[in-house]
């Protein structure tokens, strides 16, 4: 079931898995194909119409805007900077994420059992886990089997760093088909309709444009594709109002959203099919590209 994605590439279409994030051009890849830390460790990248190339760096591709750059260092929002912390990427797996329960969040089995049911139209295709963190639900998706291929996706490079030692200790992942790559959310590095699935796992209140993040998905997704998201609400149906304006105004630096303003981001990027499940400030969102 896990055939070399190449292989249906060359099948079924004329375009890279990887593209260049600044022009989005396919990928010329120098190395072993096969999309598994190993080849694409000892694989190069170059795009052929800005000539930018890409190499892999501590276990992950870098496929950013700045890869390479030796003088312009751009520093993100303080809430995407927490997350590149080597304390708080070694913290996600250790106590940070299970905190999330206090919030309505209901577990990590439950939440990939949850995203499993909503992604039964990419059985057998490529996902994409956007804003991935430690890779959590990358290697399960990766060990269930029910995938082509897993692209474990994050701006963090500490993340990606834990992800890659996870993966490394688990035996179970060393031959299967799943890519580390560093890229920013709002310029994803694949060409239109290549993805399957995009999974976003307690991301979108940390993106500093939603709006861009969403459009880049649809843009990735192919026609059918899905997206499933989770975050936390600035509020719900059930949250008191006299409560309301304080959650206003305590957002502690992330984009808080409501139900309906997630809604009216997905069908705005074109996407249909929107549905949810809320519990407290839980959400867990899907929507499909048409």
């Amino acid at each position: 079931m896990l055939d070399d994605l190449s292989t249906k590439q060359d099948q079924g279409t004329d375009v890279d898995l990887f593209a260049c994030p600044i022009c989005y051009e396919p990928l010329i890849r120098k190395g072993p194909v096969g999309l598994n830390l190993s080849a694409i460790y000892r694989s190069g990248f170059k795009c052929k119409r800005c000539q930018k190339s890409y190499t892999s760096k501590d276990g992950y591709l870098d496929l950013t805007v700045t890869s390479g750059l030796r003088d312009y260092i751009e520093v993100q929002p303080v809430r995407t900077e927490l997350f590149r912390s080597p304390l708080v990427s070694f913290l996600y797996e250790r106590g940070w994420r299970q905190n999330f329960r206090q919030s309505g969040f209901p577990g990590l089995d439950e939440e990939f059992k949850m995203a499993q049911e909503y992604f039964e139209p990419a059985k057998g295709g490529l996902v994409v886990d956007v804003s991935c963190g430690s890779g959590l639900f990358s290697r399960k998706f990766a060990k269930s089997g029910t995938y082509s291929g897993v692209i474990a996706l994050d701006y963090s490079e500490n993340m990606l760093r834990q992800c890659y030692n996870f993966i490394k200790k688990d035996d179970t992942l060393s031959t299967t088909n799943i890519a580390l790559v560093r890229a920013d959310v709002s310029r994803l590095p694949f060409a239109p309709g290549s993805v399957d699935a995009v999974h976003a796992g307690a991301a979108l209140h940390c993106w500093p444009s939603p709006s861009n993040a969403v459009a880049e998905i649809t843009r990735v997704l192919r026609s059918g594709g899905v997206f499933v998201g989770t975050t936390f609400l600035r509020y719900s149906s059930s949250t008191p109002w006299i409560i309301r304006p304080f959650r206003e105004r305590n957002s502690q630096g992330y984009g808080f959203l409501i139900e309906e303003e997630i809604k009216d981001l997905c069908t705005s990027c074109g996407l249909t099919n929107y549905s949810c499940k809320i519990e407290k400030s839980f959400i867990m969102f899907t929507a499909q590209k048409p």
